[in-house]
């Protein structure tokens, strides 16, 4: 092989790889979905988003069996799901859905795995609102067999940072995040301090027990792909507790 002809070859397998990361092998699961007033999952769940619609992520969420959820660090995280194998249940064509992981789907020890429990560890479960269900299965299904994968999560505007606590503990939730949508680690700068790590509260709420106030707050995010984000004077001195701000995005 020429220098020319290993040259394409390298950049055609370097494609490959780029698009094999992009979109990992489909595995098998399972879902269900949740009845609500409009067909959403709109209540707060284990991730912390709070009103789900207000949180960008709407409809389109799950709830992850134990397997899955890894104790909130999916939290954010985005799966393209689609039923497969069942004649009766799932849509012609196999139509796919991108779901946002928000919630913990509990595992029920009571009930067999095969009927009622379908969150029990070892299983691979997804708990789906049942507007999203009926995009990919019938709605008088109980339970489907599904293929899921983890692909990039596609956000509009900056990644938003909701502010709670008091002076003396100090919260941040972590939305709208692009990418791989799972937030490993958070960093917070006011303009009299260096950068303090701050610890993973629950789902996606992230704590420091510095007092802040009056300061304009920086936030640095990396994510489990191992990129980091640095987004400088998010919230202005004067920000207030309860209040969103927006930086940038992956």
């Amino acid at each position: 092989m020429g220098a020319p002809q290993a040259i394409v070859f390298f950049l055609i397998l370097l494609q490959t790889c780029k698009t094999a990361a992009q979109h990992e092998e489909w595995n098998s699961a399972t879902a269900t979905y949740t009845k609500e007033t409009n067909g959403s999952i709109i209540i707060e769940g284990a991730c912390g988003y709070g009103d789900l619609h207000r949180a960008t992520y709407g409809k389109y969420s799950a709830g992850l069996s134990t397997m899955l959820f890894n104790r909130g660090s999916t939290c954010g995280a985005c799966f393209e799901l689609r039923c497969v194998d069942h004649i009766l249940w799932c849509r012609p064509g196999s139509p796919s859905v991108i779901l946002t992981a928000t919630d913990f789907c509990p595992p029920n020890y009571g009930l067999s795995s095969d009927y009622g429990g379908w969150c029990n560890f070892p299983k691979e479960h997804f708990e789906m609102s049942e507007a999203a269900f009926v995009e990919i299965a019938e709605r008088r299904a109980d339970i489907v067999p599904v293929q899921y994968r983890r692909v990039k999560c596609e956000r509009r505007g900056g990644l938003r940072f909701t502010v709670s606590g008091s002076s003396h503990f100090y919260q941040v939730l972590v939305t709208n995040v692009g990418l791989d949508g799972e937030v490993i680690a958070v960093k917070v700068k006011g303009s009299k301090t260096g950068w303090i790590p701050m610890a993973r509260n629950w789902g996606q709420n992230w704590q420091s027990n510095v007092n802040l106030t009056g300061q304009p707050l920086s936030f640095e995010v990396t994510t489990s792909n191992r990129k980091t984000l640095t987004s400088y004077n998010v919230a202005p001195a004067n920000w207030q507790f309860g209040q969103t701000y927006e930086g940038k995005q992956f």
